[in-house]
């Protein structure tokens, strides 16, 4: 019997498996001593292994047979009859409120949230009346059968009420037949023959079949009751043998529901039908849905997945079988379950912390989307609602249709192109606080804008035609080209009442044309020696100022290319 602890061992070798036949078979044949359990009693060794092994949960790794036995502890407890006594009080009430009770009732043995009695509006705590006496509380030791009972504990005089209560609808039924037998007034032959068989078992001294309980009426209910089928199954009592029956007499038969021969596959010999017979319609809402939908309807896909989890640990090397063993199988199941969720979350985390997107991911939830609801509201053609409720429209938590300012239209209903900003539609104001001004206000908006300011008037035709112009020589023509620049110059800088000095400036103009064809090195050391000769100081001196005629030349001999406006145009005018 040492096949009982090689469990707790663990998995025996091959010579130690070879080593435990050859004892035990010496044990069989009676040439080896048998083997002794904790009470030093000898096994016999030729108990069957399923009897002798002890299972995983009892197993104390020595040969023995007390998972066979009774438990000692069992002997002391209380027996199957034994209950709680419900109700039962302990004794008169207290006069006084007890520190530690309950502060709705008052009673020791609960608090105030296991108190079953009604809340009071002022707890004994704060009354010190009507304290509830103290419940008796029993310490029971229920044994295995007695937890398991399930009229453990029933008064069998509530069964009492059962038959009171049958009594009285019988003797409402025995009222109301009376009640028609008096009120009848036909002449129909039955009912005659019947009445006048009532009068002959009335004379006879026997009971009245029409006035009191009938056993011939009782006897054929009893027949029927006794013919009559439970749903689901037919008994047949000559036999003991029960017979499917899919269907009550009531219901529809499935090859009915839908007559087109193109539908689902009706197979007569075990009475299903797999597919819908009706596609058209919801399987929620259809009569009959498929023997397919009853399949995959409630536990029926857990059992599946279970099933096929214990088969691909089965073929890992895993010793699970759902069949020999389920509590272990489905522990194991929801242990696997719960990593693999973990997992899952742990790699989505690690993505979304690397590569971001999380914002992408969340959606809007299926009931928001669908829109779907089984409130019924019915319209009429000019859009009223004739009957059922007008869905409530969503409100915003802003203040709507409120036109502050004495404004018609709410700030934003205008958008100014010429601005780029939002206004007012009524008086094209851009400022939200503004006070409403009407047309008014339109008119000025119109009238200071840029486009507005910066219209040109044209220019006035001349009436009489200019002189004619003579020729000019070279001498005068330079002359005129410098009197206008000097002219535009002034114009520019607002300095017309100046004079400039045309020697001066054509000195001017000569040393700034050298400048620029000159290196910037030598024209540094040829500017610092003329001031120096001029002036007597140098660029850095603050006594040395430009002269207007070195400013007029450095004008004119400028390019346009370095006026940051030389290209610009203005495409509003």
């Amino acid at each position: 019997m040492a096949t009982a602890s090689a469990s707790a061992v663990g998995k025996l070798s091959r010579e130690e498996f070879r080593r435990q036949k050859d004892l035990d078979a010496a044990r069989k044949a009676g040439t080896a001593p048998a083997a002794l359990d904790e009470d030093g009693h000898a096994i016999n060794p030729h108990i069957p292994q399923y009897i002798s092994q002890a299972p995983w949960y009892l197993d104390n790794g020595q040969p023995s047979l007390s998972h066979q036995r009774r438990p000692k502890n069992e002997k002391d407890d209380a027996s199957i009859d034994t209950w709680y006594d419900r109700g039962k009080k302990s004794g008169p009430a207290a006069t006084k409120y007890r520190k530690g009770a309950c502060e709705n009732c008052g009673a020791m043995t609960h608090k105030k949230q296991d108190c079953l009695e009604r809340p009071r509006k002022k707890g004994a705590k704060y009354t010190n009346k009507q304290i509830a006496a103290d419940e008796i509380i029993q310490d029971l030791k229920i044994g295995y059968d007695a937890k398991r009972d399930r009229w453990n504990g029933y008064d069998p005089s509530e069964h009492q009420k059962i038959y009171e209560e049958y009594a009285a609808v019988d003797n409402a039924r025995q009222k109301m037949r009376e009640d028609q037998i008096d009120n009848q007034t036909t002449t129909d032959m039955a009912v005659v023959k019947k009445v006048a068989k009532v009068g002959k078992t009335g004379e006879g001294g026997g009971a009245n079949d029409e006035f009191g309980s009938s056993d011939e009426e009782g006897e054929d209910e009893d027949k029927y009751a006794d013919a009559a089928d439970a749903v689901g199954q037919k008994l047949d009592t000559k036999t003991r043998i029960t017979v499917r029956n899919l269907r009550i007499r009531e219901d529809t038969a499935k090859y009915l529901i839908n007559l087109d021969p193109d539908s689902a596959y009706y197979d007569p010999k075990t009475r299903s039908m797999r597919d819908a017979p009706d596609t058209s319609v919801r399987p929620e809402d259809a009569l009959f849905a498929g023997d397919n939908f009853l399949r995959h309807s409630g536990d029926t896909n857990d059992i599946q997945k279970l099933q096929l989890y214990a088969w691909q640990s089965a073929a890992r090397g895993n010793d699970v079988h759902i069949n020999a063993n389920p509590t272990q199988g489905e522990i194991l199941h929801k242990q696997f379950n719960d990593k693999k969720e973990k997992l899952k979350d742990t790699t989505k985390s690690t993505i979304l912390s690397r590569y971001g997107g999380e914002q992408y991911l969340e959606k809007v939830p299926k009931e928001l989307l669908q829109g779907q609801t089984e409130h019924y509201v019915e319209y009429s053609q000019t859009g009223q609602v004739i009957k059922g409720m007008e869905p409530v429209k969503a409100k915003s938590k802003y203040d709507e249709d409120v036109f502050p300012g004495n404004h018609t239209s709410v700030w934003g209903s205008w958008y100014s192109k010429a601005t780029g900003q939002w206004a007012f539609k009524c008086c094209h104001s851009t400022m939200i606080g503004s006070y409403c001004t009407g047309s008014a206000g339109i008119e000025a908006a119109a009238a200071s804008s840029t486009a507005n300011l910066l219209k040109i008037k044209p220019a006035p035709t001349p009436t009489s035609p200019p002189p004619p112009m003579e020729e000019k020589t070279r001498e005068e023509k330079e002359d005129a080209r410098v009197d206008q620049s000097v002219a535009f110059g002034k114009k520019r800088l607002g300095e017309e009442g100046m004079r400039i000095d045309r020697e001066k400036l054509e000195k001017a103009l000569r040393e700034e044309r050298k400048r620029k064809n000159a290196r910037e090195d030598e024209l540094d050391e040829e500017m610092n020696g003329d001031r120096k000769r001029k002036k007597g100081g140098n660029l850095g001196d603050k006594g040395y100022e430009v002269t207007e005629e070195e400013m007029e030349a450095y004008r004119m001999s400028r390019s346009t290319g370095e006026d940051p406006m030389a290209n610009y145009v203005d495409e509003e005018l």
